[in-house]
């Protein structure tokens, strides 16, 4: 029979380990293998998008819950390099880890490499990435609620007619569920104008949009709705937006927060006035928990989606929120989601 390298590491570190776990096993009994000996575990983390405040939240958050479990984690972030990625999960797979979360990417990079390691016997789930493969779970932030609690609210302050710029990314997941409901709500209000379509992923990506917002805004004065459904770019809508003197007539509507952000749709006439989102970090604890069920042998589903939250500038002054754990603790719905957690999954330690 032939025995690979990743069992032989098994072995070795089950060999060399077994003294020191033995004092520890009655405490461990209660969870399910192979988290009766978490040590053992090893999970891989592959990002496509690192940039920004959301994705830090969401490693902090994925980080907090693989060390309640005790299990190794190892990061491997290819910076927006679609090949790169793919190589990623590749290195991943030959360095023989349990189990792999991909965090976001596009498809047509991420299908086949991450089949390749479903056939190499390594649990996956995907966040943000649509990889086509009924055997992997796909964790979402529920991105059609988050464009809809920001889309109601710009109807609730602006009526039914508008002119609006839009800015979107095609071929990210997250972005093309937005999209998906942006459409729905301007076939739903004819009155809602589309004047102008910008977007771009170039790093620093809240600066390349403002760079491109510049020109929107001086084109079309008259557009009243921002819809920039990732904070980034709205972080680069708002720039061009206070250089263009317009914050008085234009609102700007988006997805996702952070502290940054609360600091910005704070700021004394900002025309940033709304956002949904979920917790960044509350949904890198759900990837991992996800995982971890399917190391299991349970089933977390095949759609394991974190409800979002609508945070509007008004709700932030009345309750001066300044910081993500003002809205942790204010939003008690932002702090916690209820999924993917079963009787035996240890929790981080709230601070």
């Amino acid at each position: 029979m032939e025995i690979s390298r990743r069992l032989l590491g098994k072995m070795a570190a089950a060999l060399a380990g077994a003294t020191m776990l033995l004092p520890a096993a009655a405490g461990a009994q209660d969870k399910p293998a192979p988290f009766d000996n978490p040590g053992d575990v090893e999970i891989a983390l592959v990002r496509y998008l690192s940039t920004g405040d959301f994705f830090q939240a969401y490693l902090s958050g994925v980080e907090k819950q693989a060390e309640a479990l005790g299990v190794n984690l190892r990061v491997l972030d290819s910076r927006q390099d679609a090949a790169l990625q793919a190589d990623m999960v590749d290195q991943a797979i030959a360095l023989g880890v349990d189990g792999i979360i991909i965090q976001h990417g596009l498809t047509e990079s991420m299908k086949e490499a991450a089949q390749r390691a479903v056939d190499a016997g390594i649990k996956v789930v995907a966040f943000d990435v649509n990889v086509e493969n009924d055997a992997i779970p796909q964790i979402e932030q529920s991105d059609r609620d988050l464009a809809r609690l920001a889309l109601e609210q710009a109807i609730a302050d602006n009526g039914e007619e508008w002119k609006a710029g839009y800015v979107y990314v095609a071929g990210i997941a997250p972005l093309d569920r937005r999209d998906e409901t942006w459409r729905a709500f301007k076939e739903k209000y004819s009155g809602i104008e589309e004047v102008a379509q910008f977007g771009t992923l170039d790093n620093p990506i809240a600066n390349s949009v403002a760079n491109q917002a510049r020109s929107v805004v001086t084109a079309n004065p008259d557009i009243q709705v921002m819809f920039a459904p990732y904070d980034e770019f709205a972080k680069g809508v708002k720039i061009a937006v206070d250089e263009a003197g317009l914050s008085d007539s234009i609102k700007i509507y988006s997805a996702d927060v952070s502290t940054a952000d609360i600091s910005a749709m704070r700021e004394p006439g900002s025309a940033w006035v709304a956002t949904a989102a979920t917790n960044p970090a509350v949904v890198g604890e759900v990837s991992v928990r996800a995982l971890a069920m399917l190391l299991a042998g349970e089933e977390p589903g095949k759609s394991v989606i974190v409800p979002p939250t609508l945070i509007t500038q008004q709700a932030l002054n009345e309750g001066d929120i300044k910081n993500m754990d003002d809205l942790s603790a204010k939003m008690p719905q932002f702090a916690h989601a209820d999924v993917a957690v079963p009787d035996w999954m240890p929790l981080p330690e709230r601070d």
